[in-house]
């Protein structure tokens, strides 16, 4: 009699990360239910100053990022003080992602002041046990932000985008935390094609250590 296939238990946090339209919340919705996991999503919508920053990001850039960095701590103080009874989380960020746009968006002044307030907080928060780096092209992601039609990102520009996809992948390419699976959706619809979203979940679920890259677009030629 044949033994039954025992599936690994799935990492306990698993933080799902990219550029603005990649399309970590879908996945991280989607893969949350799979696993019957906690969601922790990112309330972008919630910052006062994220409307304003994309249309004059120099004027309101340390507001906005200051309001990200500590709404981001308050959840993931939240998020440790569940992880007794919670199976397992899944988030639509990670926590450390905040100096990738600080860098970018603050002046000399702001960043200093803003490491001080990083430096104090980063050690407080759970550190994911998998990380799921979602990239695409610059034009594929300002396609998918022009197709959802939020009012808000109207202003963001494929210059804007450009620069964020490079800071992205210079932080990942130096990546020395815990397991980071890379996966390239520049040619997928995980939204409208469920197939697609399909093959990037089992890839998700499949990963447990070390650092990988899957594009699921090359795999299938």
């Amino acid at each position: 009699m044949a033994r039954k296939k025992i599936q690994p238990d799935p990492p306990r946090y698993i933080a799902i990360e990219g550029p603005v339209g990649v399309g970590k919340t879908t996945i991280a919705k989607v893969l949350a239910k799979r696993l019957g996991a906690r969601l922790t999503l990112e309330e972008v919508e919630a910052n006062p100053f994220v409307r304003e920053f994309y249309n004059d990001p120099k004027r309101t850039a340390f507001q906005t990022q200051m309001f990200f960095l500590l709404s981001r701590y308050q959840q993931q103080l939240e998020l440790k003080q569940g992880d007794l009874f919670t199976k397992c989380t899944v988030s639509d960020y990670v926590f450390q992602k905040d100096r990738i746009f600080a860098y970018l968006t603050l002046n000399e002044a702001e960043l200093a002041l803003y490491d001080r307030i990083y430096q104090l907080l980063d050690h407080r928060v759970s550190k994911p046990d998998l990380v799921v780096y979602l990239q695409a092209r610059p034009q594929v992601l300002l396609d998918r932000i022009r197709s959802r039609a939020r009012e808000w990102e109207r202003p963001i520009t494929l210059d804007y985008l450009e620069k964020v996809s490079r800071a992205y992948n210079d932080y990942f390419f130096h990546w020395g935390g815990p397991a980071l699976l890379v996966i390239n959706t520049s040619e997928i619809d995980i939204v409208e094609d469920e197939t697609h979203l399909e093959d990037v979940i089992s890839a998700i679920r499949r990963m447990r250590k070390g650092v990988q890259q899957y594009n699921p677009y090359l795999s299938k030629r």
